[in-house]
């Protein structure tokens, strides 16, 4: 298996076992009625992706193996698209559908606003 691809195993490994602390602790910190654990997961990992790519394509100082490592491994299996998806679909399915919109919408919004704060670091770090 090439080196790459050993490290976006890696790091995905990693990235899974975050995504299910932080699933786990979400809810006991937050509440069980709405699927924070998923909106934490996916917001944070919005605003990572964000800043670990924008430092990496701004600058030299991430290498392509541990941006590789990074955004594909660890964050990539930290995010969760599917569960956030599921988790709609259960809410729409018991006709929450108010808490099913706040769902959506926060995630769509939250990842994009973490996205955007994400780049907005990385031009700080970078110094650009």
């Amino acid at each position: 298996m090439p080196t790459r691809s050993l490290l976006v195993a890696l790091g995905g490994a990693l990235g899974s076992v975050g995504r299910y602390w932080v699933g786990g602790l979400a809810p006991r910190l937050l509440g069980q009625a709405f699927p924070y654990g998923t909106l934490v997961v996916n917001v944070l990992g919005s605003f990572l992706i964000s800043l670990v790519m924008g430092v990496a394509l701004q600058s030299t100082s991430v290498p392509v193996n541990l941006r590789v490592f990074l955004a594909t491994g660890v964050i990539g299996g930290f995010t969760t698209y599917s569960t956030f998806n599921y988790e709609t679909l259960v809410l729409l399915q018991q006709k929450l559908w108010l808490t099913a919109g706040v769902n959506l919408a926060g995630t769509l919004l939250g990842c994009l606003v973490a996205g955007v704060l994400g780049l907005w670091v990385a031009r700080l770090v970078v110094g650009s």
